[in-house]
């Protein structure tokens, strides 16, 4: 390649130190150095520093098996000659893989067409990582009916919450993208690290972050729907419990006014000395009982 293009994975201090610009901004250089966390991952940026460009970008990977959504960091520094990418593994994970966006980089390629490049390896990345998404939500809409509701709901809020830490992480990103394509990202040479083919070709990535934004608001629609899905199957099965209770509340009424009609301490109460008067109550009570029964499933109440 024409360009100067210097892939590390999790380096060491003296290593990147040694292969980053001699004039890195210190707050950059301790961002690139920086331990990848999973719960406090860096904005994504793009900023100008003199005559290089410094960048933060992040890859939502889901782990399907796992149920999970971990973020791998990608760190930039553009210069007009050169391009110094460093790959962070997050714990227990694995770094973002380049292999496809190597073969895609061109022998005449400048420094900020390989950063497109990878740009827009990233947002393809996003654009099937919403693809997956939906198809999470489409099997638990699936699985509302037969799994139990404390699983349905403890997997909704944790699919919200990626959700929502994807849009955090989303946002800035396309935001940044947006200042390459609009020239605002202030640096010195702009149109050597940015050329307007560069710029131009950015407007591609844009539109698959952008694609990607509004695919995770509709995701966030389908989520919704799975909620309130689920609320109205609690709702209606709760509904069929009280229907119950009340047909069993009702079979019982009967023989318990029957049984306290002769519980009544009245001498004169002719079936008292009738041979079959024991038996008549029982009849009463099972007659009754059977006509209820009838009654119910006829219009089908249970």
């Amino acid at each position: 390649m024409a360009a100067n293009w210097i892939d590390l994975v999790d380096p060491s201090p003296e290593e990147l130190r040694k292969q980053a610009p001699t004039d890195l901004d210190p707050t950059a250089l301790e961002l690139m150095l920086a331990a990848p966390e999973h719960e406090d991952e860096p904005r994504p940026t793009i900023q100008g520093h003199g005559d290089y460009v410094f960048g933060v970008l992040l890859v939502a990977v889901a782990v399907p098996e796992e149920d999970e959504i971990f973020y791998q960091e990608v760190d930039l520094v553009i210069h007009k000659d050169a391009l110094l990418t460093v790959r962070k593994t997050p714990p227990g994970r694995f770094a973002c893989e380049f292999d496809s966006i190597v073969k895609s980089v061109k022998p005449d390629d400048s420094p900020g067409m390989i950063a497109y490049r990878i740009v827009d390896e990233i947002a393809e990345r996003y654009l099937d990582l919403v693809d997956a998404l939906d198809a999470e939500i489409d099997e638990l809409e699936d699985k509302v009916e037969t799994q139990p509701a404390e699983k349905t709901r403890e997997r909704i809020s944790t699919l919200r919450h990626d959700l929502l830490h994807i849009r955090r992480t989303l946002s800035p990103m396309r935001d940044a993208i947006r200042r390459v394509i609009d020239g605002s990202v202030d640096v010195e040479h702009g149109d050597e690290v940015f050329p307007h083919d560069v710029e131009i070709a950015f407007n591609a990535a844009y539109d698959k972050l952008l694609r990607a934004s509004d695919g995770l608001e509709l995701s966030r629609d389908l989520l919704a729907s799975v909620r309130d899905y689920q609320q109205s199957k609690i709702a209606n099965d709760q509904n069929d419990v009280m229907k119950r209770l009340t047909i069993v509340a009702s079979l019982l009424l009967v023989p318990t006014f029957i049984v306290g009609v002769y519980g009544q301490n009245f001498v004169h109460i002719p079936e008292l000395k009738w041979h079959w008067g024991y038996w008549f109550s029982w009849g009463l009570i099972l007659g009754t009982t059977v006509v209820q029964l009838w009654f119910f499933r006829r219009k089908r109440w249970f």
